[in-house]
């Protein structure tokens, strides 16, 4: 009886990393590619108003995400990039790969907060529509697109902690592998003794040409 129940419990052992890997892999990826696609979007927003003194009065400024900084957008760029190579590389290459990715979202979290309270764009367009380069903006506003893309940061970030935890779980994309990783192996060719050169190819590939055919023939 131990012998019957102890088989069971080797498998429902196995098949627990197997229900991490999958987990872990589906969350990943809807939080590295939503990430990406919120902080992409956010930065194409306004993330702050003001306006500048002009002769005609007021002159209405707005300075978007990629006005203020383009680096939210590139570490996105990049953060998705990386999510995709995960499933091309294994062992240490995924280990880096997997850091990158946490490292791009990091970064766009950061450089979208320090964004948020940055007036220097609405400087620039202020000194370019007065025609005095000591202009600043006046009547200072801020939104909330910063802060979203810090948000797609920090899913950017989650994706890459989950690949750094479970990504040794993960597959690879190769036809080669199975999802164990090891090489599928090659089928026998079937060796006509009558072709000399069939039976070198064969002892080439460590084959034994009089042996038994292996489709049965």
């Amino acid at each position: 009886m131990e012998y019957m129940t102890a088989v069971p419990h080797l498998r429902s052992e196995a098949a627990g990393p197997a229900r991490s890997g999958r987990r872990s892999l589906a969350v990943a990826l809807l939080s590295g590619a939503l990430g990406a696609a919120v902080a992409l979007l956010s930065t194409r927003q306004s993330w702050s108003e003001g306006t500048a003194t002009v002769a005609g009065g007021a002159f209405p400024l707005t300075a978007k995400g990629s006005d203020v900084t383009g680096v939210p957008a590139a570490l996105a760029i990049v953060g998705l990039a990386a999510l995709v190579a995960v499933f091309a590389v294994r062992s240490s290459g995924r280990f880096l790969v997997s850091a990158l990715l946490a490292l791009s979202g990091a970064g766009t979290v950061v450089a979208a907060v320090l964004g948020a309270s940055d007036n220097s764009a609405l400087d620039e367009k202020a000194a370019a529509a007065s025609g005095d380069t000591a202009a600043t903006a006046s009547a200072l506003s801020h939104t909330a697109w910063p802060y979203a893309a810090a948000a797609g940061g920090a899913l950017i970030l989650l994706a890459g902690l989950l690949a750094l935890r479970y990504g040794r779980l993960w597959p690879a994309m190769s036809g080669r592998y199975e999802r164990d990783g090891t090489p599928r192996p090659r089928k026998a060719k079937p060796v006509d003794p009558d072709r000399p050169e069939d039976i070198w190819k064969a002892l080439d590939r460590g084959e034994d040409p009089t042996g038994p055919d292996p489709a049965g023939t």
